[in-house]
């Protein structure tokens, strides 16, 4: 009901927000830029969902830390308007987080993702109460915030990125959030490790995958999502185990709409019990309205 109430407050259906941080908000948006507060450091970057006009100056902002400026030739560099530590922690509830300002304007975490770890959170939760121990894989699993909100809510996570430098920095966040053990860390292409493991006969309780729009792997795998995301997802379907908990997809694909995952997850869970959600997944600003992140499809067993 909640859920309902804060979609229609904004007018917009099927949109789950990320509320509950104290510690990063979004302070206003506008001209293809977002002007974020990561803690007591202040970054303007570029977001290709703003295409509407700023409501004020955000390059004259007081107390702006950081700017990232687009190349035309690709990628792009930060211009600081003050110093700023190299990298800063900030915390979501239990949970910390290393940013530190990257290549091609990424911090090295996505807030509004905390929308999905509050929901798979509490699905491994509830197992856990029943006795379970929830095994979850996350594929493309960059510096691991679903796998840390997951290892907190006491699930094991097999932590599956194909860079090593991510992979480390996961390792990173789960120390920061006093989580010593109970992850996985794997650095392979995620493919490669989903067909070992069918051979292997592993199953898992929960799927969290987050795939790029376009990638490589450590041994020039390429990954297109529009041609390789249905037989990923038809592939991983077969490493449910008999009684899952989720299976969840993000998609940060621009034009890529929810129901995409929707239909991805009908087709290749047939003949599973649960129920199927897909929705924009976003941010709230101190302007009064949502910011859109992307999308999230999610199977629940039941």
């Amino acid at each position: 009901m909640l859920y309902k109430l804060r979609a229609n407050y904004y007018n917009i259906p099927m949109i789950r927000l990320a509320e509950d941080w104290r510690e990063y908000s979004v302070i206003a948006t506008g001209d293809g830029m977002k002007l974020e507060r990561w803690g007591e450091v202040v970054l303007l970057r570029p977001d290709p969902q703003v295409i509407w006009k700023s409501q004020r100056d955000l390059f004259a902002y007081k107390g702006l830390s950081a700017i990232y400026h687009r190349s035309e030739k690709g990628g792009g560099s930060w211009e600081y308007k003050k110093p700023i530590p190299e990298s800063w922690n900030i915390r979501y509830k239990e949970l910390a987080f290393k940013i530190k300002p990257m290549g091609f304007k990424h911090t090295g975490l996505f807030p509004e993702q905390a929308a999905n770890w509050e929901r798979t959170g509490a699905l491994v939760k509830e197992a856990v109460a029943a006795g379970r121990k929830p095994k979850i894989l996350n594929l493309f699993a960059y510096t691991g915030g679903a796998t840390v909100a997951l290892a907190k809510a006491g699930a094991e996570v097999v932590h599956v990125d194909a860079a090593k430098g991510m992979v480390e920095r996961a390792g990173e966040n789960a120390r920061l959030s006093g989580i010593e053990s109970g992850i996985r860390y794997i650095v392979d292409d995620c493919k490669k490790f989903v067909l070992r493991e069918l051979r292997r006969g592993n199953r898992y309780d929960g799927i969290v995958m987050d795939p790029p729009s376009y990638g490589r792997g450590p041994g020039g795998e390429m990954w297109k999502i529009e041609t390789e995301l249905y037989p990923f997802v038809s592939l991983c379907a077969e490493l449910l185990s008999e009684d899952p908990l989720f299976f969840l997809i993000n998609s940060y694909t621009t034009g890529l709409q929810p129901a995409v995952l929707s239909n991805i997850l009908t087709l290749c869970l047939k003949g599973r019990k649960g129920i199927i959600d897909s929705y924009e997944v976003g941010l709230p600003t101190e302007e009064g309205i949502p910011l859109p992140c992307g999308a999230g499809g999610i199977y629940i067993h039941g």
